[in-house]
């Protein structure tokens, strides 16, 4: 039987091929190798890479499964081989073993066990043994449509996101979209005439740009999602740590609460950030008619701005707000200027004030609305 304890899975993901994601698999084994890991290569694509293939010099290498196929003989990761070595040298003893896995994303052969690699992955870690494995974020499977619209290349190899978020632990390989497009000109990515076809097409700048950031932030999205139960959600300050801008607009019976929202939703768009309205009813005021229609305007225009609008019953405006923020890990919250006299302000204080002492670590927007101006006599 093999051991109950799953074996831990590093993953290497980058933006694009040649940014050095197995390179740096290989190097983290090399150390570990020396440290008394022992290290096995289940399977390692070179792309005819001379520093690639070097780095992996002195690493025991699992042979291939030979898979007929067409009149041809094409090979695969043999998952069975994988299992037998790494259970029959050290199954009873102390000595950790790591896998070495490239190109998670890649599908078998028709006729192979199973029909992704990730899958044979999967099984490789149930057995109790530790996979490095290397993947570029464009094969992550909601990525899939984001990718295609940016790139105009629709991915066929698709790993789920469950992969990725069931990893103990995911490493973003970066370079500048400059750096990779010196790689490829130099000929470290593909053969001489791939070259000038990658660069005006996959490898376009804009392009790059785009997919390192995709690659950075849904990393960082790991990130935050595994920060939140435990206690390394916070800093030493007891605050919630936020990877990602989130704004909040408050919206009030006011006219100008239109006007605010835009603002807001232009903050939201600049920070690509998600947006979130809320309202404040207060129960002991009894909304006319028009003041209803006025919310639902908020509503409706909140959602044409992708947002999600929140509506609180409560008549201390201030604590409901602050407690918004806090169940929705807000970073930005927008509001309007107060419509208080001075003398209600002196009298009662401003909301300003109070978010300002009940919020930490938020940053508060206070703005500007257009007043309409008295009318004439």
């Amino acid at each position: 039987m093999y051991p109950v304890k799953r074996g831990k899975h590093k993953i290497f993901i980058g933006m694009a091929p040649g940014v050095g994601k197995t390179y740096r698999m290989l190097e983290e084994a090399q150390a570990l190798k020396e440290e008394g890991t022992d290290v096995v290569i289940g399977l390692l694509e070179t792309h005819g890479r001379k520093e690639t293939a070097d780095k992996a010099a002195g690493l025991e290498i699992v042979p291939r499964q030979q898979i007929a196929r067409g009149g041809l003989t094409l090979t695969e990761m043999d998952t069975d081989a994988i299992l037998k070595r790494c259970l029959s040298t050290s199954r009873y003893g102390s000595t950790p073993q790591l896998v070495l896995v490239d190109e998670l994303a890649h599908t078998n052969v028709p006729g192979s066990p199973r029909e992704k690699r990730y899958e044979d992955v999967e099984v490789i870690l149930a057995a109790g043994i530790d996979v490095y494995s290397t993947m570029n974020v464009q094969h992550l499977e909601s990525l899939n449509d984001v990718v295609a619209k940016i790139t105009s290349v629709v991915v066929r190899e698709r790993v789920p996101d469950r992969i990725l978020k069931e990893a103990d632990e995911v490493v973003v390989v970066d370079v500048t979209p400059e750096t990779l497009q010196e790689r490829l000109m130099e000929g470290k990515i593909y053969a001489p005439q791939k070259i000038q076809q990658s660069l005006d097409n996959f490898f376009q700048r804009r392009n790059l740009i785009a997919l390192r950031e995709l690659a950075l932030r849904e990393v960082a999205d790991n990130v935050e999602e595994e920060a939140i139960p435990g206690v390394n959600a916070t800093t030493p300050n007891g605050q919630f740590c936020n990877i990602h801008e989130r704004v909040l607009v408050c919206v009030s019976t006011y006219p100008q609460s239109l006007q605010l929202l835009r603002r807001g939703a232009r903050l939201a768009n600049y920070m690509n950030a998600p947006l979130y309205v809320v309202f404040v009813a207060n129960p002991e005021h009894f909304l006319t008619k028009e003041e209803s229609l006025h919310i639902d305007t908020c509503e409706k225009l909140c959602k044409e701005f992708a947002g999600t609008f929140i509506r609180v019953t409560s008549s201390d405006i201030g604590t409901a707000i602050a407690q918004v923020a806090e169940q929705y890990r807000i970073t930005q919250i927008v509001i309007g200027e107060s419509q208080r006299s001075r003398w209600q302000i002196l009298l009662k204080g401003s909301l300003t004030h109070k978010l300002v002492r009940l919020l930490k670590n938020i940053d508060l927007h206070i703005i500007a609305t257009e007043k309409t101006p008295p009318a004439r006599r």
